[in-house]
C-alpha cells in the first residue's frame, strides 16, 4: 500500500474562515466578476458535499436586462398575491440594485437512497462555498432569499423552473463599498457539546 501524504495544514484558510463575514448586498455594487473571475468561483461553488453523486442543484447567473426583469417579476406577483406592499420594494430591488446575482437551484433527484433533506443540504453547501469562494477572491458576497425563492409562479416566471426546482439561495457578488462592523457571534461553548462515552 502506498504512503499517504498527510494533509498540510494551512492556518492561513482557518484564519480567514474565522473572521469570514458576508457583505450586506445592499452595499455591493459594480464592478462584479467578469465571466473569466466569476468561472473559478463556480468551480469552488460546486465542490461540496454530494452523497451518491447526484448534483442534484444547478446554476444560473443573472446580470443586466435579466435582473430588472425579475425585479419587475416580484413587483407584479408580489402585489397580486397581495404581500406586504411595504416590503414589495425591497424585494424587487434585491434584483434591480445587485451588480450580478447567481441562483443556487435545487433541483432534487429521486434516490432510493439518498434522502431529500440530504440533498437540500448540499445545494445550501453550494451556495456557502460560493460565497466564501468570492470573498477569498476579493469581492463583496452576500446570500439571500426571501418568498421569490420559494413561490411557484415566481419561479415560473422569472426562471423557467421545473415543478420540483426552487432557489437554494441569490448570490448576490459585487465590489465593496463600506465595510460592515461585525456582528455579535455564536459562543461556541454555549452551542457545543462533548460527548465521549
Amino acid at each position: 500500500m502506498p504512503d499517504i501524504a498527510p494533509l498540510t495544514p494551512r492556518p492561513d484558510v482557518v484564519d480567514f474562515l474565522r473572521a469570514r463575514r458576508s457583505r450586506p448586498a445592499k452595499t455591493l455594487r459594480a464592478p462584479a466578476p467578469d465571466r473569466a473571475a466569476l468561472e473559478p468561483l463556480l468551480t469552488a461553488a460546486l465542490r461540496v458535499p454530494d452523497h451518491g453523486k447526484l448534483e442534484p442543484w444547478r446554476l444560473i447567473v443573472l446580470e443586466g436586462a435579466a435582473l430588472n426583469r425579475l425585479a419587475d417579476v416580484t413587483r407584479r406577483l408580489g402585489a397580486a398575491q397581495a404581500r406586504d406592499a411595504d416590503k414589495l420594494p425591497k424585494n424587487a430591488a434585491m434584483f434591480a440594485d445587485a451588480p450580478l446575482m447567481v441562483a443556487v437551484v435545487a433541483c432534487p433527484v429521486a434516490s432510493d437512497k439518498i434522502p431529500e433533506v440530504e440533498q437540500t443540504l448540499s445545494a445550501g453547501c453550494v451556495c456557502l462555498n460560493l460565497v466564501t469562494a468570492a470573498l477569498a477572491a476579493g469581492w463583496g458576497a452576500n446570500w439571500l432569499s426571501g418568498w421569490m425563492a420559494y413561490d411557484r409562479d415566481w419561479l415560473n416566471d422569472g426562471l423557467s423552473l421545473a415543478p420540483t426546482e426552487w432557489v437554494a439561495g441569490f448570490v448576490v457578488l459585487g465590489t465593496e463599498t463600506s465595510v460592515p462592523p461585525d456582528r455579535p457571534r455564536p459562543d461556541v461553548a454555549a452551542r457545543t457539546s462533548w460527548i465521549s462515552a
